[in-house]
């Protein structure tokens, strides 16, 4: 915050500052006149410090309008691996005219208390095409939460594979073999063939490519969404996607 404020006085020092720099050369002036000349703009301030706060805004504008052209940047250059990689699970509608891409991590708290809205955006909407991508961050046991996921699918399909990722998101439990067998006989699949297959080389193949993906787009939490061009990094309510989702189609 003091480094912001600092840039921010600086910028309000140049907007105070334009006018006289516009009929003055500061390089021409001598030590005397340049010491005057930072006291009037010093004073100026302390009578006006909302010009602080303004300069504020109007920096944080500009970088946050950076950022997006940044984000819109990465996503037209990863387009392929985003959504069209070829492995990811896709759900919700799959000729949906918008597609949303989730990298999350089933141990995330923020992930956890996006996944009901996330459901109630797709369900609710019908025409969203919707991606997962498992990205596990959080130490040892996201990593073992993904593998399992990936494994389920591998034995079960699709539709096991949403069981299980709906199962996961919630899960509370240990992640000790055990644990995971009875979690997939809940689910009514071949634990055995889950749990053999958790370290096989195409899920590990799998989990690399999301972790260099989300480094060539600079995604280092989760929930990270892909809509379109617009990358929204962490928790973002409903009405927010709703809306989103609305431009984009717009």
């Amino acid at each position: 915050m003091i480094r912001t404020l600092v840039t921010a006085s600086a910028l309000a020092l140049t907007v105070a500052s334009s006018a006289a720099v516009a009929e003055t050369d500061l390089s021409k002036m001598t030590d005397a006149e340049r010491e005057a000349f930072r006291a009037e703009v010093r004073a100026y301030l302390l009578d006006n410090p909302e010009v602080i706060m303004e300069a504020v805004g109007v920096l944080e504008q500009k970088q946050a309008a950076a950022a997006a052209d940044g984000d819109r940047t990465m996503v037209e250059t990863n387009k392929d691996a985003i959504f069209a990689d070829g492995y990811s699970w896709v759900g919700g509608n799959l000729d949906g005219d918008v597609t949303m891409v989730e990298f999350l991590d089933y141990r995330c708290g923020y992930c956890r208390k996006a996944s009901a809205e996330v459901e109630e955006l797709v369900n609710g909407d019908g025409n969203i095409r919707f991606i997962v991508k498992e990205f596990p961050i959080l130490g040892e046991e996201s990593v073992i939460s993904s593998r399992f996921a990936l494994s389920v699918r591998k034995v079960g399909g699709d539709d096991a594979y949403k069981a299980a990722h709906d199962a996961l998101i919630t899960y509370k439990g240990s992640y000790e073999e055990p644990a995971l067998r009875r979690l997939a006989e809940g689910l009514g699949i071949d634990a055995d063939a889950v749990i053999a297959g958790m370290n096989d080389p195409e899920i590990n193949t799998i989990l690399q490519s999301n972790r260099d993906l989300a480094n060539r787009l600079q995604i280092s939490g989760t929930p990270t969404f892909v809509m379109d061009d617009t990358m929204l990094r962490g928790y973002v309510p409903l009405d927010q996607m709703q809306a989103i989702v609305k431009d984009i189609r717009g």
